[in-house]
């Protein structure tokens, strides 16, 4: 059976925050993920709503979370798949209303056979409700229902909501900073996922196919109660260059890169994790200029992820860095400002053309408003904050659009770790996967 990955305070402190947050005259209504099919009668392996996740760790399919107030504090109810010996025969053990009233973070349980009485009773004594749609047709309906609804109790007393919210961005900036139990599971991702990528840089040699150190990475996630948590990069030569390659189907020739872009999910949080390294196990001299280029960015842009500095800040890090660098490299001919842009857009993002950083957390990319607007340097970081910082450089040998030098021709290379925001500055969380050249020319092979 399923356990909690936390503390049954540690879910009712996130509860108590959200909640607070809610008028005492509305409704909550939290769904799950709807089952996703891939194709026919076959479905993808169910995966729980970050926010189901979140605010009680329940990771059964087809559930809703519901609270409401009752005059003196908030009362969390769960709607559950009820214990049915058929269905659990087929598809797994259940744990059932009376699993989930004892062992989880909530005050009621209920089966979701009682969702429409229950859920329809409680909307009938609301004034507004908040709801995450397009996730359970069922819960979607009922609530449409009450708010169009034209009886005569509802035209005579009043009964029933009058406005419905979204609630995912309430959720979301709390979701933003982590607590140290989530910080503490985030480093376990982390030294999971650095530990595959230090396997598979054992296990290269010339000419291994790109899905071979996709199975040895994936492989051990799987071997140790994890999974990926997005599927994995794993980009050979000019697919390097490619920046959300997936089809990892081409041999590795000898004297080429592979840049791997893979994490995993441990007790649903994510890792995420670049590294680039030769499969012959040496650097060529052009491989080993960008590659100490985009180290240096990475290092300057993990730098600038300080409490009070603006978001942007560690992408105008890197920028700096990579726009110095390919100017004298002489791959830009032209003043840095103009490498650099106005606002971060100048001729360097022909190589050098993603963000840097990105939120992380219970997903890959993860919620909460980071730049609002989409406009300045974005919020400051604070304490608790857990970002990537990604740099990376590329001169894809069939783009026709700009002109790549002959030297780099073919050259993909990112670098990413996660960082955790510290009042005593940056904690790497993926210190443990190697980055330096030395590190990485001792390591490629040596486990053949």
């Amino acid at each position: 059976m399923a356990r909690l990955p936390f503390s049954e305070s540690e879910y009712r402190g996130r509860q108590s925050r959200f909640l607070d947050k809610i008028p005492h005259d509305c409704l909550v209504l939290i769904p799950t993920n709807p089952a996703s099919i891939r194709s026919n009668d076959v479905h993808y392996p169910f995966r729980a709503s970050s926010y189901m996740l979140y605010l009680c760790g329940w990771s059964e399919p087809e559930s809703v979370l519901m609270a409401k107030h009752n005059g003196k504090n908030w009362v969390v109810s769960l709607f559950v798949q009820p214990n049915d010996t058929t269905a659990e025969i087929w598809e797994g053990r259940r744990i059932g209303i009376e699993g989930a009233s004892s062992g989880w973070p909530i005050d009621e349980a209920y089966s979701l056979l009682e969702m429409n009485e229950i859920v329809t009773d409680s909307l009938k004594k609301s004034n507004g409700v908040y709801l995450i749609q397009n996730l359970n047709a069922d819960i979607d309906q009922i609530v449409n229902d009450s708010l169009t609804s034209k009886s005569r109790q509802r035209n005579t007393y009043g009964m029933g909501p009058i406005s419905l919210v979204d609630p995912s961005s309430l959720l979301d900036e709390l979701r933003i900073r982590k607590s140290q139990e989530e910080i503490d599971v985030m480093q376990k991702s982390a030294d999971l996922a650095s530990m595959a990528h230090s396997i598979a840089m054992k296990k290269s040699h010339t000419g291994i196919g790109e899905w071979e150190i996709q199975a040895i990475i994936e492989g051990c996630f799987q071997s140790n109660g994890s999974q990926w948590s997005y599927p994995s990069i794993v980009g050979g030569g000019d697919n390097a260059t490619i920046l959300h390659y997936h089809a990892n189907n081409q041999p590795v020739s000898d004297g080429e890169l592979v840049l791997v872009d893979a994490g995993c999910e441990v007790e649903g949080y994510a890792s995420d994790i670049t590294r680039t390294w030769p499969v012959n196990g040496k650097f060529t001299e052009p491989q080993r200029e960008i590659y100490n280029l985009v180290l240096e960015a990475e290092i300057a842009g993990i730098e600038a992820c300080q409490v009070g500095a603006p978001w942007n800040a560690s992408h105008k890090a890197t920028m700096e860095v990579i726009s110095r660098g390919l100017i004298e490299l002489g791959i830009l001919n032209c003043t840095f400002e103009e490498a650099m842009g106005e606002d971060l857009d100048g001729k360097t993002r022909q190589f050098f053309m993603h963000g840097t950083s990105h939120s992380l957390g219970l997903d890959v990319h993860d919620v909460g408003v980071t730049r609002p607007g989409g406009k300045g340097d974005g919020r400051l970081l604070e304490e608790g904050m857990v970002l990537t910082v990604e740099p990376g450089v590329y001169f894809a040998s069939w783009r026709e659009d700009v002109e790549i030098p002959e030297r780099y021709s073919g050259i993909g290379i990112r670098i990413e770790d996660d960082v955790l925001i510290t009042k005593n500055g940056p904690v790497v969380l993926t210190s443990n996967c190697p980055k330096e050249i030395t590190e990485i020319e001792t390591l490629v092979g040596s486990g053949l």
